[in-house]
């Protein structure tokens, strides 16, 4: 496993990089991706939508990520609630986990511009029009992705793809069966799977492989920059937070593995699958559904899902992007 982790970095150093823009809600892990992002590709801009904490935190986040990460990129706001609202008409947030700022328990700078406008969806739509190649990184509810989908009809297919942080090949975390970034807007995931894009999907199945430690967070805690210490910050509120939730101090890195899927596709063994989601069950209202059947193979639209990834490889690229 050292030897793939010593080869994915030299690649990193050699290979061209490829162009993305970044739709996410931060959110602690959505901060971590963001800083991988700003090592390892070419990152030409971030729209926000609500998800982790309302909009308008989730943007101020972004900016202020950026402002550490001295990344100077557009940042456009979007979406501050699903496709559809749900029954009880309260738009759907994770502060449970992230805290009502979608980032507590971290320092960071005040953000060094303002967002560049308010319609993230045009501002999508104008990036793939620009950019030939290029990748869209889908870190949050899918809000925006499927406004510009709905706007612009060749949107998807101008893309070189979408890579998501999304749903789950087994089990939910907001219900037994649902992911949060699914279940915050299933309307919206259900038109981004059925766009016909080139779609990678990141679920829990696989984000769960990338776990932080006790021993992780203490080599971070040792690295003397300024990356290092905000992430050593994120690290130490999950960890209290996961072990309030769950009993044990550990925490997945969901969103740091949809920027390396488009960026180290090697890391990852995928298998192209149809793909649903469901949007009106009463326990399965957000799940994502494989057909994993020999029959189904030609079924569509199919999506290439990734079923592992090799951690130590991907755990080595995220603290080499903190020495920045």
């Amino acid at each position: 496993m050292e030897a793939t982790a010593s080869q994915s970095l030299r690649t990193e150093a050699t290979a061209s990089r490829v162009k993305i823009v970044i739709d996410c809600d931060p959110g602690h892990d959505d901060a971590l991706a963001l800083l991988l992002a700003s090592r390892v590709c070419d990152v030409v801009g971030v729209t926000t939508v609500s998800g982790n904490a309302p909009l308008g935190a989730v943007t101020n986040n972004a900016l202020r990520v950026l402002t550490l990460a001295n990344l100077e990129v557009p940042v456009h706001a979007g979406a501050d609630g699903p496709l559809v609202l749900p029954a009880d008409g309260v738009v759907p947030h994770a502060t449970h986990v992230h805290g009502a700022t979608g980032l507590n328990g971290v320092t960071l700078p005040e953000p060094g511009r303002a967002q560049s406008g308010d319609d993230a969806a045009g501002f999508l739509i104008d990036a793939s029009q620009r950019y030939p190649d290029l990748w869209l990184v889908a870190i949050g509810p899918l809000t925006n992705v499927a406004h510009a989908i709905r706007r612009d009809p060749v949107f998807a297919d101008r893309l070189a793809g979408i890579s998501i942080m999304g749903g789950s090949t087994t089990g939910g975390n907001v219900t037994a069966t649902a992911e949060f970034n699914v279940w915050a807007d299933p309307e919206a995931a259900d038109v981004v799977i059925r766009s016909g894009a080139h779609i990678r999907l990141c679920g829990l199945n696989l984000t769960h492989q990338v776990e932080t430690s006790a021993e992780l967070l203490e080599r971070i805690s040792a690295m003397a920059t300024s990356r290092a210490r905000f992430a050593a910050e994120v690290i130490t509120y999950l960890h209290r937070r996961m072990t309030e939730l769950r009993g044990r101090a550990a925490a997945a890195l969901h969103d740091p593995c949809a920027v390396l899927a488009v960026t180290h596709p090697s890391l990852f063994e995928f298998h192209r699958l149809p793909a649903a989601v469901e949007l009106t069950g009463t326990l399965t209202r957000g799940m994502t559904v494989f057909d994993q059947r020999h029959a189904a193979r030609h079924v569509t639209p199919q999506i290439d899902v990734a079923f592992h990834i090799d951690a130590t490889a991907a755990l080595a690229l995220i603290m080499k992007a903190l020495e920045a």
